[in-house]
């Protein structure tokens, strides 16, 4: 890969001073802002539809990833399978993918109230008024969505059959 490529990569994956910054900037220039979040542990077809169609309904796209210790309270010590570093750089080489931000908490909630995007969207698994954040996006003129989910696409059936494999 092209010394190039890595840097437009890395240059995604933002700390919360670059996403301010990136978000100021981003305002200036009309650009409408989706947010997201998740764990994204193993990337599979469905997270691909799904960050595709949320990217389509702005023209930024931020990702909220929850951390390492964070997705251990919320999924078990088994998880994740693949560290924040991996997680975080497969992320931004996407090219729907215009922020990643990692996250500590159980929730992004404080992620949000800086961001506040235009859009707010979870995978269809969740109704609006469940989102993490949604009050708060509306309260401010945005807009709350609950994409189509995928079915048959997820990481705990990729963990399920991995482990149905080895045994």
């Amino acid at each position: 890969m092209s010394k190039n490529i890595i840097q437009n990569i890395n240059a995604k994956i933002l700390d919360a001073d670059a996403l301010k910054i990136r978000i100021a900037n981003w305002r200036s220039e009309g650009y409408k802002i989706v947010f997201t979040n998740g764990c994204f542990d193993l990337l599979h077809m469905g997270h691909i539809s799904y960050l595709a169609a949320a990217a389509e309904l702005g023209d930024k796209l931020i990702i909220g990833l929850n951390s390492d210790a964070s997705i251990q309270r919320l999924k078990g010590a088994n998880r994740p399978i693949k560290d924040l570093q991996n997680r975080q750089f497969i992320l931004a080489s996407l090219l729907s993918v215009d922020a990643v931000i990692p996250f500590e908490e159980d929730t992004p909630i404080k992620l949000i109230e800086k961001v506040l995007p235009d859009f707010l969207v979870k995978g269809g698994d969740w109704k609006p008024d469940q989102i993490v954040g949604s009050e708060l996006v509306l309260q401010n003129g945005g807009e709350v969505l609950s994409l189509p989910f995928i079915e048959g696409h997820s990481t705990t059936s990729l963990v399920e059959k991995i482990a149905d494999q080895t045994n």
